[in-house]
């Protein structure tokens, strides 16, 4: 019989009742809700936040036997059944004034036809403070109150600050509600991707706990390396015959691919379960969790801030920084990390800072594809033959047709995309030689502040120093004078010395100079 995965599936009664493969959180969801009243907590997209409150919705319904099994079938000795008020923001567009009023009145309309309503209760957080004290009056028991993507409304209102901040206000009063009625609460939790600091939405809720960042619950979303060998052995076994590879390369490539997502400071690794759920279920590796969309507004936000890329593979923060985005009109680097494109890498306890990278190549080369289009002005469908053609041309020695084709990605780049022309060409370069890195074994690495290529293959070495409004000869001087190729005599490659000038007025490269030598 063939193993039914969860994919798309965020009802865990759905799950249970179909048959469907469920990794087992349940011990750390008792100890949630044993342990603590309100919470917040932010994962990146498909990461299975919906999955995680249905679960707790479940939970709280009493459906013992939706749980028979699991580990908290153990633990759980009462089974009660709870008044539940489960907000969706997911499958909405919100673009309008309007929007987020007209959902929220359409979610306490249908919540009053079953608690009854007030007629002083005119504002959607006074409605929302009423249908809390009835229900939990009604039914005897306090209320769980379970919020699914909080923070839909502002992301989709990034770019549109006027409309963002009506939605802030109306949200920061609605949620009011969970401290205002707090003797008729029982549990609380809110998910999302991003973590507004304190001077907005939370302000007023400032009992939430936030578990975003909490060890005891790194793994709360996610799947370790422990539980595929638990749950997908056999799984792991069919994936090696069906591509070809022995059982350990797949072990790795999996590791390669879809690892690396690390929320804590010493939390253990975790991979995208999205992808690695399809990854099982199609028998082939792709791009998967990419693939579902990446936001337009990262790019805006990259663009604006005139944002350094190679910083991106090191980039050193605070926690304040990564537990807020209020500060991205400064810095793209907290929604980049909190949506899932950098993760944890390193922290330093001396100096209480974390050190973040791409957490796998999923993530990596996807965006850099996504990237090329938008930084040197081609079609989407045209990356992949230039780099194709590049990556020949790295391949087989061709140096001087790499610089042409390098000339034609900024001949059709418009005058008014280019604030900082020095910065445009780094972000270039390295977007296009990280590219290049996937596809062949060159070797990128850039010195501080300046232009600097070094690429390094299995038959060749191209050392490239690039000038602004410079001489490309002394470019070249400068790779000799620096001994910048004496690290790779004696490995019988043949090295180039590339010098290579851009110039202000053409907004391109103007000139080259290319020296071989045999190493």
């Amino acid at each position: 019989m063939n193993r039914k995965y969860p994919i798309g599936i965020q009802s865990f009664e759905s799950l249970r009742k179909g048959g469907y493969l469920y990794i087992d959180k349940t011990n750390l969801i008792y100890q949630l809700v044993t342990t603590g009243k309100y919470y917040f907590f932010s994962r990146p997209r498909r990461f299975g936040k919906s999955l995680l409150l249905s679960t707790i919705e479940a939970y709280y319904q009493g459906k013992k036997e939706l749980f028979q099994g699991l580990a908290i079938e153990r633990l759980e000795q009462e089974w009660m059944s709870y008044p539940i008020l489960h907000i969706d923001f997911n499958a909405q567009r919100y673009d309008t004034p309007e929007s987020l009023d007209n959902i929220l009145n359409d979610i306490l309309t249908k919540w009053e036809k079953v608690y009854g309503a007030e007629a002083s209760e005119v504002s959607l957080s006074l409605r929302f403070q009423g249908i809390i004290q009835r229900a939990a009056e009604k039914c005897g028991r306090s209320v769980v109150i379970l919020v699914d993507e909080y923070d839909k409304p502002i992301l989709q209102t990034i770019g549109n600050p006027s409309l963002q901040q009506t939605y802030r206000d109306t949200l920061k009063a609605f949620y009011g509600a969970l401290k205002s009625k707090d003797l008729f609460i029982q549990f609380a939790i809110l998910t999302g991707v991003t973590k507004f600091s304190k001077i907005s939405i939370f302000s007023d809720l400032n009992n939430l706990m936030d578990i975003s960042m909490d060890n005891r619950y790194a793994n709360l979303c996610g799947i370790t390396e422990k539980e595929i060998h638990t749950y997908m052995e056999e799984d792991l076994v069919k994936l090696s015959t069906s591509t070809n590879m022995e059982y350990p390369q797949v072990c790795k490539q999996l590791e390669e691919w879809y690892d690396g997502y690390h929320f804590t400071e010493h939390g253990e690794g975790l991979y995208n379960p999205f992808s690695l759920l399809n990854t099982l279920a199609q028998l082939k590796f792709g791009s998967y969790w990419f693939e579902t969309g990446t936001p337009t507004f990262l790019l805006r936000i990259l663009q604006q801030n005139g944002y350094e890329l190679r910083r991106l593979s090191k980039e050193v923060v605070t926690s304040d920084i990564l537990n807020g985005i209020d500060v991205m009109e400064n810095s793209p680097v907290p929604i980049l990390y909190q949506s899932g494109y950098l993760t944890v890498k390193e922290y330093n306890s001396r100096f209480k800072v974390y050190i973040l990278g791409f957490p796998n190549r999923e993530v990596e080369e996807g965006f850099f594809n996504y990237l090329l289009p938008h930084y040197a002005c081609l079609q989407p469908a045209e990356s992949a033959f230039q780099i194709m053609r590049f990556v020949e041309d790295i391949e087989n020695g061709h140096a001087d047709s790499l610089i042409r084709r390098l000339q034609s990605f900024f001949a059709d780049i418009p005058y008014e995309l280019i604030r900082n022309l020095e910065l445009h060409y780094q972000n270039v370069l390295y977007i296009l030689f990280k590219l290049i890195g996937f596809y062949t074994q060159a070797e990128y690495h850039t010195s501080e502040g300046r232009i600097d290529l070094l690429l390094e293959t299995d038959k060749y070495v191209y050392v490239m120093e690039f000038k602004l409004d410079g001489n490309a000869e002394k470019a070249v001087g400068q790779i000799e004078n620096k001994h910048y190729i004496w690290p790779f005599k004696g490995k019988g490659k043949k090295i180039y010395k590339i010098g290579i000038n851009f110039s202000n007025k053409s907004r391109n490269i103007e000139d080259w100079v290319i020296s071989e030598e045999e190493a």
